[in-house]
């Protein structure tokens, strides 16, 4: 729903009402995730995707007669349906999609924070459907704020009585960062209920103003993180040289994190190359929420520093969390290409999948090997 967000707005301005469509359920291969949003206008703009385009056309028209009629539907399109070619349906997997004939409030708040939350959505039920829960990225859950009823309503009838394993399994799905639909049991029947779930805004600290981290900066923005460079050197963390960084602190790694404040959304890459700022930043970042820690520097370095991480008192599993060499191995050389290596292993981490071995800088990448002059 985020990236449809600001296109959403542009068709309000131009006095569009919007309905929008969303993958709540895969069964089979999909090129688009649970979540994926699909906006359309009444005057035929569009924006989004819920199936990378099988079934765009179909949906399309699914969104303007749920805009004509008020009502919101939920539909199943899947190879096993006589109509599955005939909507484009080739990719052979099932999607279950709810079409709604406007945006909910509560979906579209959440979109709009950088804290997470997730909403959760009666999808069918005893009670029927409708009727929302909102988890906040604090962990606190309060009820949908539309009238009972409708898509962004409060929960009512058999969904009250099943609140706190509905926030529950919201937790999960905040924590999985993934949107999914899952199945409440009840003493009669069972619940379905879709977790939409929109994660907290990762941010990128790189402690370090080098010329990796120019790079670094400007990769991930592209890739939605809030971007901080900070470093104790004012020649090192400016704006000229980090034009697109959202946050620029000049300090040394103690008061620079207590100003940041590292938290689970946090990445800290720490790229000086330079003892007197690494390891006091990595102390810290190691003992912190931090959802990914990584160092700079060959693994004759990385051995050397641990040596002295363990000496000055963190214990190895404070230890077994830095990620040194940093970044995958992808065989790059180049900034660009370091920074690449580093935002895989990032992503990586962020969604759970395996990775290769760690990039070894000091051996393929000699010129990174004593990188501290930017």
């Amino acid at each position: 729903m985020r990236d449809v967000l600001q296109d959403l707005h542009s068709f309000r301005e131009r006095g569009e009402n919007v309905g929008r469509a969303v993958l709540t359920g895969v069964v089979g291969s999909a090129p688009r995730p649970e979540g994926a949003s699909m906006v359309v206008g009444d005057r035929g703009s569009m924006s989004g995707s819920v199936s990378g385009g099988c079934i765009e056309g179909a949906v399309f028209t699914e969104i303007q007669d749920s805009l004509a009629s008020g009502r919101p539907r939920l539909l199943t399109y899947g190879v096993s349906d006589e109509t599955a070619w005939e909507v484009g349906l080739a990719c052979g997997g099932t999607f279950e999609i709810l079409v709604q004939p406007a945006v909910p409030r509560d979906v579209e708040l959440a979109a709009a924070a950088e804290g997470g939350a997730v909403v959760a959505t009666i999808l069918r039920g005893p009670g029927g459907s409708g009727g929302s829960l909102v988890l906040d990225g604090d962990g606190s859950a309060r009820k949908g704020s539309g009238r009972p009823g409708e898509p962004d309503g409060p929960l009512s009838g058999p969904a009250r009585a099943v609140e706190a394993d509905i926030a529950r399994a919201a937790r999960d799905a905040l924590a999985a960062e993934a949107s999914r639909t899952v199945t409440i049991p009840l003493e009669r029947g069972a619940l379905s209920v879709f977790l939409e779930v929109f994660p907290a805004r990762p941010r990128l600290i790189v402690f370090g103003g080098v010329h990796v981290a120019v790079a670094l900066v400007r990769l991930a923005r592209e890739l939605g993180y809030r971007t901080i460079v900070a470093d104790g050197r004012a020649a090192f963390a400016n704006r000229d040289r980090f034009p697109d960084a959202d946050e620029i602190v000049v300090a040394w790694p103690e008061e620079a994190f207590t100003r940041i404040g590292l938290d689970r959304s946090s990445y800290v890459a720490v790229l000086t190359h330079d003892p007197k700022f690494d390891e006091p930043a990595l102390a810290i970042a190691l003992r912190s929420p931090a959802r990914y820690v990584g160092a700079i520097g060959s693994r004759r370095t990385q051995e050397a520093r641990r040596s002295r991480l363990r000496a000055a008192g963190l214990s190895e599993d404070e230890l077994d969390r830095l990620r040194g060499p940093i970044g995958l191995d992808l065989g790059g050389r180049g900034a660009a290409e370091i920074a690449l290596a580093i935002l895989a292993e990032m992503t990586a981490v962020r969604y759970g999948a395996g990775g290769g071995s760690m990039v070894d800088l000091g051996r393929s990448a000699p010129a990174m090997a004593g990188v501290s002059d930017g």
